[in-house]
């Protein structure tokens, strides 16, 4: 896989970190307050002595599972396919996901006061949304690549091509970065007086419309049919894909509806733990509940842990194309 498609992030960051700027000098000069508290998860020392432990170690294996499937990737000419390239791309934005909020956890759990700047809440905000966003469309993208090599396996090669993969996924960026936009730029219009404690671990968009000192009704809404409609629409396209390809599988082998239904039971798998959470938070009214911060561990946290594991360990391919990456890497030290 070439190395500069992973310059796609990185343009996409730049671009917008100049109009970010701009906006967060304009919108903190409406604002009276200029840092947010956060409670955490826990306020017994204790508790977050664990947390600590806990979310470091949780982190570390985070980075090093997805980096190693996104350098096995890279690396193995045997993992050629488009699933494979989706899936680089979707364990590097789980590593970029999970970066937004989890090392800010971790180093709080050792701080007694845990604050942020309003410029860095709003900041977080905008990263969450859009890696968030950008893999809610990856994974629409890789239920589409199952679809096509399942039903049109004649016409696969022709029709995910490496130039329609690098459209789908400059796609998802493109997506990721609308949704990102529209959740921050509705949060730019607000002035924030007091009070500034956050019961949260990190800066999103529920809680912190309960900061503003004006109305939010509207805006409320706004943020609901935004991140719902993009839920609502990519679990639709989701479902319908699975519908068209279980229906396909009764004309298969048996041999090969087990294959096929092995790959789509780990897509379905990260599916669920990433949209089930994300779905009981975004897509009901903008209100905060006490459960909302563990449910958002499952999202931010656990799934990024969850998604090398659920690929690595039940695909052969990637697991011997690993061995055979550890095994050159040794036989290099040797020499």
């Amino acid at each position: 896989m070439p190395f500069h498609y992973f310059r796609v992030s990185s343009d996409f960051a730049f671009c917008d970190s100049r109009l970010l700027e701009i906006a967060l000098r304009s919108m903190a000069a409406a604002s009276n307050i200029t840092e947010i508290i956060f409670l955490g998860l826990s306020q017994s020392r204790h508790v977050q002595k664990v947390i600590f432990v806990m979310f470091l170690l949780m982190y570390t294996a985070i980075v090093l599972g997805n980096g190693l499937i996104v350098v096995t990737v890279m690396a193995s000419k045997g993992l050629s396919s488009p699933m494979y390239f989706f899936l680089s791309y979707l364990s590097f934005v789980e590593v970029c996901y999970c970066s937004v909020t989890a090392p800010k956890l971790i180093f709080d759990s050792l701080l007694k006061r845990k604050v942020i700047s309003l410029q860095g809440c709003i900041t977080q905000i905008f990263f969450l949304h859009f890696f968030g966003g950008t893999e809610i469309f990856l994974l629409t993208v890789m239920a589409y690549d199952r679809y096509v090599a399942i039903c049109k396996p004649l016409h696969y090669v022709t029709i995910m091509n490496r130039r329609v993969c690098g459209l789908l996924v400059g796609a998802a960026w493109s997506g990721g970065l609308l949704h990102s936009a529209g959740q921050t730029f509705l949060i730019f219009q607000l002035p924030f007086c007091g009070p500034n404690i956050i019961n949260h671990y990190f800066c999103d968009v529920h809680p912190v419309l309960k900061l503003a000192c004006s109305d939010t009704f509207f805006i409320s809404l706004l943020v609901i049919i935004n991140g719902g409609s993009i839920s609502v629409i990519s679990f639709a396209v989701l479902l319908a894909s699975y519908v068209v390809i279980l229906h396909s599988l009764r004309s298969h082998t048996a041999e090969g509806r087990h294959r096929a239904l092995s790959t789509c039971a780990s897509h379905l798998a990260v599916v669920g733990l990433f949209f089930i959470p994300c779905s009981f938070v975004y897509m009901r009214p903008c209100i905060t509940l006490p459960v909302d911060k563990v449910v958002a561990v499952f999202y931010t946290v656990v799934t990024p842990l969850l998604n090398p594991i659920i690929y690595s360990f039940r695909n052969t391919e990637v697991k011997n194309a690993m061995k055979r990456l550890v095994g050159r890497k040794v036989t290099w030290e040797e020499k």
